[in-house]
């Protein structure tokens, strides 16, 4: 049994019938056939029923072929890797993130790797922590960081390879009442205009938590995703803001004194995959940052 094997198979098992397979793989049906009773001899099982219509999977050929894909799909990672050994000059990672770690973590990790290899190519979508989780899933990501616990129907598939702790802080406008000191309480809030994360982002649900916990209701008046934003309209004095740890200077921002805001992020690749030379090394750059 050999890849060119399992990827006929796999043909066969898209197409449902032999011919059309044949035709995809540049070989005779007769030749494919051969092949696919080659194979049956050696395993000692049916992988297709012969239908009039073409081919069916038994229950051996779908666990045959859920095997296979993973096999040439591991074949095809482990090429690449190899390549992008050879050729780290013209390699490519693709990354997701929320706006934490693409504004305040992944910078310096993409400077430490440019510095070695400068002809690396980087792709960054910065989205949620579900849609980052998604495109690790899916492979159009090589690795992500996300929320922890990931909320992903399919999660089982992807490993955290590092954890990162992070923290909330309150920030306020400059004159506020709350200027200057180093902590909050909840109830210093009520009534007070909250600019805030999108709603159902894992930050704001942090956040909805927590002033719920306390029996706090926030007066949200704006809704954004870049810290950065965040920062300027509360500067602006339209209201106060909680943004990670990672964007602040030292020392600066509030903490909660009744109820901490603290998150973990993680940094998630598939289970599943081998990870390309450069996406390696940029793995290691990143965990090295914190």
């Amino acid at each position: 049994m050999d890849l060119r094997m399992m990827t006929q198979m796999v043909a066969i098992a898209e197409h449902g019938h032999m011919t059309r397979a044949a035709q995809e793989m540049g070989v005779s049906q007769p030749a494919l056939s051969a092949a696919l009773r080659k194979l049956e001899a050696e395993i000692e099982t049916e992988l297709f029923h012969r239908t009039g219509h073409g081919v069916e999977l038994t229950d051996a050929g779908r666990v045959f072929i859920e095997h296979a894909q993973i096999t040439l799909r591991a074949a095809a990672q482990t090429r690449e890797a190899v390549r992008s050994l050879v050729g780290l000059e013209t390699g490519s990672i693709k990354v997701g993130a929320g706006a934490t770690a693409t504004g305040y973590l992944l910078p310096r990790a993409i400077q430490a790797v440019r510095d070695e290899y400068p002809g690396l190519k980087f792709s960054i979508r910065e989205a949620g922590s579900t849609a980052v989780a998604q495109g690790v899933v899916s492979g159009e990501l090589d690795l992500g960081i996300v929320t922890l616990p990931m909320d992903h129907p399919r999660r089982d598939e992807l490993m955290v390879v590092h954890e990162i702790d992070d923290e909330l802080m309150l920030i306020v406008p400059p004159g506020h009442r709350l200027d200057g000191k180093r902590s909050f309480r909840w109830s210093d809030l009520e009534g007070e205009p909250v600019i805030a994360f999108e709603a159902e982002s894992a930050v704001r649900n942090l956040i909805d938590s927590a002033a719920t916990k306390e029996a706090v209701s926030l007066e949200v008046v704006m809704e954004l995703r870049s810290i950065e934003a965040i920062v300027q309209m509360v500067n602006a004095k339209i209201g106060v803001g909680f943004v990670s740890k990672f964007g602040l200077p030292e020392k600066a921002g509030l903490r909660a004194k009744d109820g901490r805001l603290t998150r973990t992020l993680g940094v998630v690749r598939r289970r599943d995959r081998f990870l390309s030379h450069a996406a390696g090394a940029f793995e290691r750059a990143l965990l090295a940052e914190e």
